[in-house]
Protein backbone atom coordinates (compact mmCIF):
# COMPACT_ATOMS: atom_id res chain seq x y z
CA UNK A 1 0.00 0.00 0.00
CA UNK A 2 1.32 3.46 -0.95
CA UNK A 3 1.67 5.75 2.05
CA UNK A 4 0.17 9.23 2.09
CA UNK A 5 3.42 11.11 1.44
CA UNK A 6 4.05 9.13 -1.73
CA UNK A 7 0.46 9.73 -2.84
CA UNK A 8 1.01 13.46 -2.40
CA UNK A 9 4.21 13.30 -4.43
CA UNK A 10 2.63 11.30 -7.26
CA UNK A 11 -0.39 13.61 -7.44
CA UNK A 12 1.73 16.77 -7.38
CA UNK A 13 4.03 15.46 -10.12
CA UNK A 14 1.10 14.44 -12.30
CA UNK A 15 -0.60 17.83 -12.07
CA UNK A 16 2.69 19.52 -12.92
CA UNK A 17 3.19 17.26 -15.94
CA UNK A 18 -0.39 17.76 -17.15
CA UNK A 19 -0.06 21.54 -16.88
CA UNK A 20 2.98 21.42 -19.18
CA UNK A 21 1.16 19.20 -21.69
CA UNK A 22 -1.89 21.47 -21.83
CA UNK A 23 0.30 24.55 -22.33
CA UNK A 24 2.13 22.79 -25.15
CA UNK A 25 -1.13 21.76 -26.83
CA UNK A 26 -2.73 25.21 -26.61
CA UNK A 27 0.39 26.93 -27.95
CA UNK A 28 0.38 24.47 -30.86
CA UNK A 29 -3.28 25.22 -31.61
CA UNK A 30 -2.55 28.96 -31.65
CA UNK A 31 0.34 28.46 -34.07
CA UNK A 32 -1.76 26.14 -36.25
CA UNK A 33 -4.54 28.73 -36.36
CA UNK A 34 -2.58 31.89 -37.10
CA UNK A 35 0.94 30.82 -38.01
CA UNK A 36 2.19 32.97 -35.15
CA UNK A 37 4.08 31.63 -32.15
CA UNK A 38 2.33 32.76 -28.97
CA UNK A 39 3.69 31.78 -25.57
CA UNK A 40 2.05 31.58 -22.18
CA UNK A 41 3.18 34.02 -19.53
CA UNK A 42 4.33 32.17 -16.42
CA UNK A 43 3.62 33.49 -12.92
CA UNK A 44 4.85 31.79 -9.75
CA UNK A 45 3.34 32.56 -6.38
CA UNK A 46 3.94 31.43 -2.81
CA UNK A 47 2.00 31.59 0.44
CA UNK A 48 3.28 34.06 3.02
CA UNK A 49 5.01 31.14 4.69
CA UNK A 50 6.82 29.61 1.69
CA UNK A 51 7.03 26.28 3.52
CA UNK A 52 3.26 26.01 3.06
CA UNK A 53 3.57 25.91 -0.71
CA UNK A 54 2.35 27.92 -3.66
CA UNK A 55 1.62 27.51 -7.33
CA UNK A 56 2.29 28.37 -10.95
CA UNK A 57 -0.12 30.07 -13.34
CA UNK A 58 0.27 30.11 -17.11
CA UNK A 59 -1.79 32.83 -18.80
CA UNK A 60 -2.35 33.43 -22.50
CA UNK A 61 -4.33 36.44 -23.71
CA UNK A 62 -5.47 37.86 -27.04
CA UNK A 63 -4.61 34.85 -29.15
CA UNK A 64 -6.32 33.93 -32.38
CA UNK A 65 -8.27 31.16 -30.59
CA UNK A 66 -8.03 32.02 -26.92
CA UNK A 67 -9.12 35.46 -25.79
CA UNK A 68 -7.96 34.39 -22.35
CA UNK A 69 -6.91 31.02 -20.99
CA UNK A 70 -5.41 30.26 -17.61
CA UNK A 71 -3.81 27.02 -16.48
CA UNK A 72 -3.19 26.94 -12.74
CA UNK A 73 -1.38 24.31 -10.73
CA UNK A 74 -0.88 24.63 -6.98
CA UNK A 75 0.25 22.58 -4.01
CA UNK A 76 -0.46 24.11 -0.61
CA UNK A 77 -0.89 23.14 3.02
CA UNK A 78 -1.90 24.79 6.25
CA UNK A 79 -4.80 25.07 8.68
CA UNK A 80 -8.34 26.12 7.79
CA UNK A 81 -10.00 28.73 9.94
CA UNK A 82 -12.55 27.38 12.42
CA UNK A 83 -15.54 28.62 10.45
CA UNK A 84 -14.50 26.93 7.17
CA UNK A 85 -13.02 23.65 8.43
CA UNK A 86 -16.44 22.18 9.21
CA UNK A 87 -17.25 22.38 5.48
CA UNK A 88 -14.28 20.19 4.47
CA UNK A 89 -14.26 16.41 4.84
CA UNK A 90 -11.93 15.31 7.64
CA UNK A 91 -10.85 18.82 8.63
CA UNK A 92 -13.23 19.39 11.50
CA UNK A 93 -10.92 18.25 14.31
CA UNK A 94 -7.76 20.34 13.78
CA UNK A 95 -8.30 22.03 10.41
CA UNK A 96 -5.04 20.81 8.89
CA UNK A 97 -4.95 20.16 5.15
CA UNK A 98 -2.74 19.51 2.12
CA UNK A 99 -4.05 20.08 -1.39
CA UNK A 100 -2.70 19.82 -4.91
CA UNK A 101 -4.54 20.33 -8.16
CA UNK A 102 -4.83 21.81 -11.62
CA UNK A 103 -7.50 24.13 -12.97
CA UNK A 104 -8.03 25.28 -16.57
CA UNK A 105 -10.48 27.88 -17.87
CA UNK A 106 -10.50 28.89 -21.53
CA UNK A 107 -12.51 31.82 -22.89
CA UNK A 108 -12.51 31.89 -26.69
CA UNK A 109 -12.30 34.70 -29.24
CA UNK A 110 -14.88 33.04 -31.47
CA UNK A 111 -18.36 33.03 -29.82
CA UNK A 112 -19.14 29.81 -31.72
CA UNK A 113 -16.52 27.95 -29.66
CA UNK A 114 -17.67 27.26 -26.07
CA UNK A 115 -15.82 28.27 -22.94
CA UNK A 116 -14.20 25.17 -21.45
CA UNK A 117 -13.44 24.39 -17.81
CA UNK A 118 -11.50 21.50 -16.30
CA UNK A 119 -10.04 20.76 -12.89
CA UNK A 120 -8.78 17.84 -10.84
CA UNK A 121 -7.38 17.79 -7.33
CA UNK A 122 -6.13 15.60 -4.51
CA UNK A 123 -6.87 16.77 -0.97
CA UNK A 124 -5.61 15.36 2.31
CA UNK A 125 -7.01 16.13 5.77
CA UNK A 126 -7.59 13.26 8.17
CA UNK A 127 -9.04 11.78 4.98
CA UNK A 128 -7.68 11.77 1.45
CA UNK A 129 -9.70 12.07 -1.75
CA UNK A 130 -9.83 13.13 -5.40
CA UNK A 131 -12.28 15.56 -6.94
CA UNK A 132 -12.74 17.46 -10.15
CA UNK A 133 -14.73 17.74 -13.33
CA UNK A 134 -15.07 19.09 -16.84
CA UNK A 135 -17.81 21.20 -18.41
CA UNK A 136 -18.45 23.49 -21.36
CA UNK A 137 -20.42 26.72 -21.65
CA UNK A 138 -21.54 27.46 -25.21
CA UNK A 139 -23.28 30.61 -26.40
CA UNK A 140 -24.88 28.68 -29.24
CA UNK A 141 -26.07 25.13 -28.66
CA UNK A 142 -24.64 22.64 -31.16
CA UNK A 143 -26.33 19.29 -30.59
CA UNK A 144 -23.62 17.30 -32.38
CA UNK A 145 -20.94 18.97 -30.26
CA UNK A 146 -22.99 18.35 -27.12
CA UNK A 147 -23.40 14.67 -28.02
CA UNK A 148 -19.68 14.29 -28.76
CA UNK A 149 -18.66 15.95 -25.49
CA UNK A 150 -20.91 13.85 -23.28
CA UNK A 151 -20.09 10.62 -25.12
CA UNK A 152 -16.36 11.16 -24.62
CA UNK A 153 -16.85 11.71 -20.90
CA UNK A 154 -19.08 8.65 -20.75
CA UNK A 155 -16.32 6.55 -22.39
CA UNK A 156 -13.70 7.70 -19.88
CA UNK A 157 -16.04 6.98 -16.97
CA UNK A 158 -17.01 3.56 -18.32
CA UNK A 159 -13.37 2.57 -18.90
CA UNK A 160 -12.60 3.44 -15.27
CA UNK A 161 -15.83 1.97 -13.84
CA UNK A 162 -17.09 5.35 -12.72
CA UNK A 163 -20.75 6.31 -12.49
CA UNK A 164 -21.19 8.71 -15.41
CA UNK A 165 -24.89 9.32 -14.71
CA UNK A 166 -24.13 10.26 -11.10
CA UNK A 167 -21.29 12.59 -12.14
CA UNK A 168 -23.41 14.19 -14.88
CA UNK A 169 -26.30 14.81 -12.50
CA UNK A 170 -23.92 16.26 -9.91
CA UNK A 171 -22.51 18.59 -12.58
CA UNK A 172 -25.97 19.73 -13.68
CA UNK A 173 -26.89 20.47 -10.06
CA UNK A 174 -23.58 22.15 -9.26
CA UNK A 175 -23.40 24.50 -12.26
CA UNK A 176 -26.86 25.94 -11.73
CA UNK A 177 -27.54 29.59 -10.99
CA UNK A 178 -30.51 29.59 -8.58
CA UNK A 179 -30.93 33.36 -8.72
CA UNK A 180 -31.27 33.11 -12.52
CA UNK A 181 -33.07 29.76 -12.53
CA UNK A 182 -30.80 28.58 -15.34
CA UNK A 183 -27.79 26.34 -15.94
CA UNK A 184 -24.37 27.83 -16.64
CA UNK A 185 -23.82 25.65 -19.70
CA UNK A 186 -24.55 22.17 -21.06
CA UNK A 187 -22.93 20.36 -18.16
CA UNK A 188 -20.33 17.63 -18.18
CA UNK A 189 -19.18 15.74 -15.10
CA UNK A 190 -18.42 16.78 -11.53
CA UNK A 191 -17.23 14.54 -8.71
CA UNK A 192 -15.76 14.80 -5.23
CA UNK A 193 -14.76 12.65 -2.23
CA UNK A 194 -13.42 9.77 -4.38
CA UNK A 195 -11.39 8.00 -1.71
CA UNK A 196 -12.03 4.22 -1.73
CA UNK A 197 -9.33 2.95 -4.13
CA UNK A 198 -6.45 5.40 -4.57
CA UNK A 199 -4.75 3.58 -7.45
CA UNK A 200 -7.92 3.31 -9.53
CA UNK A 201 -8.93 6.89 -8.77
CA UNK A 202 -5.48 8.18 -9.70
CA UNK A 203 -5.70 6.30 -13.01
CA UNK A 204 -9.09 7.89 -13.66
CA UNK A 205 -7.72 11.34 -12.84
CA UNK A 206 -4.84 10.86 -15.29
CA UNK A 207 -7.05 9.60 -18.10
CA UNK A 208 -9.53 12.43 -17.57
CA UNK A 209 -6.69 14.95 -17.85
CA UNK A 210 -5.42 13.50 -21.11
CA UNK A 211 -9.03 13.21 -22.32
CA UNK A 212 -9.50 16.91 -21.66
CA UNK A 213 -6.70 17.69 -24.13
CA UNK A 214 -8.21 15.48 -26.84
CA UNK A 215 -11.76 16.76 -26.32
CA UNK A 216 -10.72 20.41 -26.31
CA UNK A 217 -8.66 19.98 -29.47
CA UNK A 218 -11.59 18.40 -31.33
CA UNK A 219 -14.09 21.06 -30.23
CA UNK A 220 -11.77 23.89 -31.24
CA UNK A 221 -10.75 22.46 -34.61
CA UNK A 222 -14.38 21.76 -35.52
CA UNK A 223 -15.30 25.43 -35.06
CA UNK A 224 -12.06 27.27 -35.71
CA UNK A 225 -13.09 28.63 -39.11
CA UNK A 226 -16.72 29.46 -38.34
CA UNK A 227 -17.68 33.06 -39.05
CA UNK A 228 -19.20 35.22 -36.34
CA UNK A 229 -20.76 38.66 -36.07
CA UNK A 230 -20.76 41.59 -33.67
CA UNK A 231 -24.16 40.41 -32.45
CA UNK A 232 -22.69 36.96 -31.73
CA UNK A 233 -19.96 38.62 -29.67
CA UNK A 234 -22.52 40.56 -27.66
CA UNK A 235 -24.33 37.33 -26.87
CA UNK A 236 -21.02 35.80 -25.76
CA UNK A 237 -20.38 38.72 -23.40
CA UNK A 238 -23.81 38.30 -21.82
CA UNK A 239 -23.15 34.59 -21.34
CA UNK A 240 -19.84 35.44 -19.72
CA UNK A 241 -21.73 37.62 -17.26
CA UNK A 242 -23.48 34.47 -16.06
CA UNK A 243 -20.07 32.78 -15.78
CA UNK A 244 -18.86 35.60 -13.54
CA UNK A 245 -21.96 35.42 -11.36
CA UNK A 246 -21.58 31.70 -10.77
CA UNK A 247 -17.88 31.82 -9.97
CA UNK A 248 -18.19 34.69 -7.51
CA UNK A 249 -21.43 33.61 -5.84
CA UNK A 250 -21.49 29.82 -5.88
CA UNK A 251 -18.19 28.21 -6.85
CA UNK A 252 -16.69 25.98 -4.14
CA UNK A 253 -13.23 26.22 -5.67
CA UNK A 254 -13.26 29.99 -5.27
CA UNK A 255 -14.24 29.65 -1.60
CA UNK A 256 -11.62 26.95 -1.02
CA UNK A 257 -8.89 29.11 -2.55
CA UNK A 258 -9.81 32.16 -0.50
CA UNK A 259 -9.99 30.13 2.72
CA UNK A 260 -6.71 28.29 2.12
CA UNK A 261 -4.62 31.41 1.60
CA UNK A 262 -4.36 31.01 -2.15
CA UNK A 263 -3.19 33.61 -4.64
CA UNK A 264 -6.03 36.03 -5.48
CA UNK A 265 -5.04 36.44 -9.14
CA UNK A 266 -4.93 32.67 -9.60
CA UNK A 267 -8.24 32.14 -7.81
CA UNK A 268 -9.95 34.72 -10.02
CA UNK A 269 -8.17 33.52 -13.18
CA UNK A 270 -11.43 31.88 -14.27
CA UNK A 271 -13.09 35.24 -14.87
CA UNK A 272 -13.33 36.30 -18.52
CA UNK A 273 -11.42 39.34 -19.82
CA UNK A 274 -14.68 41.03 -20.80
CA UNK A 275 -18.31 40.48 -19.83
CA UNK A 276 -21.62 42.30 -20.14
CA UNK A 277 -24.90 42.75 -18.30
CA UNK A 278 -28.16 44.31 -19.41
Amino acid sequence: MINTEYKKKFANNWFEYLQAQICKEFEYLEKFSSGKKIKFIKRDWFKKNVNLGGGTSFILKNGNIFEKVGINKSTVSGTFNKKFRSQILGAGKNGKYWASGISVVAHMQNPKIPAIHFNTRFIVTSKGWFGGGMDVTPCFIDNSEKLYFHNELKKICKKNKKNYKKYKKWCDQYFYLPHRKESRGIGGIFFDYEKKDWDKNFKFIRELGLGFIDITRKIILNKINEKWTKRDKEKQLLKRGRYVEFNLLHDRGTRFGLNSGGNIDSILMSLPPKARWE
